[in-house]
């Protein structure tokens, strides 16, 4: 699936995406839900969650 091809299945620009795959920009849990679902797969398998340092 293409950048833009994922930005329309979930409403999302595709600037949008390139910064999320770039690591650049955190979706918000809705876009997130919407990101995985494009892919069928669970949020858990799309994403991790990884903590910050303080």
């Amino acid at each position: 699936m293409t950048q833009q091809q994922l930005a329309e299945k979930t409403n999302a620009s595709r600037q949008t995406i390139i910064a999320i795959e770039a690591g650049k920009y955190s979706p918000s849990l809705d876009l997130a839900f919407r990101i995985a679902h494009a892919f069928g797969k669970p949020i858990g398998e799309v994403f991790e969650y990884k903590k910050t340092e303080e």
